[in-house]
Parts: structure tokens; sequence; C-alpha cells
């Protein structure tokens, strides 16, 4: 098991028990997880499904078919999506998990719209996104390179075999970065928490709504 993935693993769990003590979990809670994944890279993947005490309580929406996703977690209802408008009724969900999804949508006017349809369909929000300013960008482990201008840091993953991370793959934010997107939302009200990892915001953990309505 690599040092890496050891931090993740870590990273995860404290994650989790800050997602239980501000979000609570009831067996009547509705939860929607934005951003499902159909191939399991490590297991954290899928983390709230793996946990979740009442995961028939569970909706995962996402982008791919989830064949292997239902084999695994035959009790959560998974809906497919375009991956734009959310198919629920306002406030079909008392929360919405959402896990490092922020920064995959697409450029700010799309992590806008992707803010709202959360807003649009769940009373309360649990969004997390790496923080662009930590040494080591956390999706493909490179160090401070991510730091250049993106179609210089593009060209380096492309040299490196690492294509898939290049172009819309990934939009990654500072802290002023969430700051306005949230404005952009309407979002007025929230809690941002930050994620640490020795001496540096690793993440953002991302909170709105009406948290008490589900503690």
């Amino acid at each position: 098991m690599s040092i890496a993935y050891k931090i993740s693993s870590y990273n995860r769990k404290r994650k989790w028990k800050i997602f239980l003590r501000e979000m609570g979990s009831t067996p009547d809670t509705k939860v929607l997880d934005v951003g499902f994944e159909e191939d399991e890279r490590s297991s954290t993947s899928n983390f709230i499904e793996k946990n979740y005490p009442f995961p028939r309580n569970i909706t995962a929406l996402g982008v791919e078919e989830p064949k292997k996703f239902l084999e695994r977690y035959p009790d959560v209802r998974v809906v497919v999506y375009d991956g734009r408008k959310f198919p629920f009724e306002p406030k079909s969900f008392d929360v919405c998990w959402s896990n490092a999804v922020l920064e995959h949508v697409g450029g700010k006017e799309r992590q806008i719209e992707f803010l709202k349809e959360i807003v649009k369909v769940a009373k309360t929000a649990f969004i997390t996104t790496p923080n662009r300013h930590f040494p080591v960008e956390v999706h493909t482990r490179s160090p401070l390179l991510h730091f250049l201008p993106k179609k210089f840091f593009d060209r380096y993953l492309s040299l490196i075999g690492k294509e898939w991370a290049t172009g819309d793959y990934m939009n990654l934010l500072t802290l002023k970065d969430v700051h306005e997107l949230l404005a952009g939302a309407g979002i007025s009200q929230y809690k941002i928490i930050k994620h640490r990892l020795f001496f540096f915001t690793y993440e953002f953990i991302i909170i709105f709504g009406d948290i008490q309505a589900n503690v």
C-alpha cells in the first residue's frame, strides 16, 4: 500500500467523521450522492455507499452506466443523468453528499450551475473539493507543477502519460474561487471547513442549508 493511498484513506475517514458530526444520520434521512464511481480505483471510492448506515436511503446520481456499482450496492437507488440538470423535484433530499466532483464539472459557469442544482433538490449539502494551493495535485500526484498556467500543466501531464487529466477533466479551486462560486449560485449562508494535512489545507468542505434539521 503506497504512502499516498494511506494518506488518502486517512483523510477520507477524517472527512467521514466531520460529515456525521455536521450532518448527522437517521433512518429517515434521504441522501443524494452526486458523482458515484462505476470503476472503483481504491477502497475509498464510493465512500458514502460503503459507510452510511442506511443504504436504502441513498440515491446515487451519475453519468456512467451502473453495472458494477449495482452489484456492489444493491440497496442503493441509482439515477443516470446527462450531467446537467438533476432529474428530481425540489427539496427531494435531506442531505446532498458530493465528494471531489465540483472540480470536474467544467469551468466557472458549469460549477455555478452544478451548485444551483444541489440547492434546488437538497435541503442541506456537504461538498468537498481539493485546494488548488495544496503543494501536490491530488489527482495526478504531481508536486507544484499545477501552479503553472493550465496549458503548461496540461502539456506536462501529456508528456508523463496522464492525458486523461488534461482539458476540462479538472478545474481546481482556491478558497477565493469557492467563495465566488457560492455567491454566483446565490448561496449566502454557508460554512467552509479547511481540511488540513500537516501545515496545509488539503481540501475545502463546503456546508450549506438547514443543518440543524438533520442532527
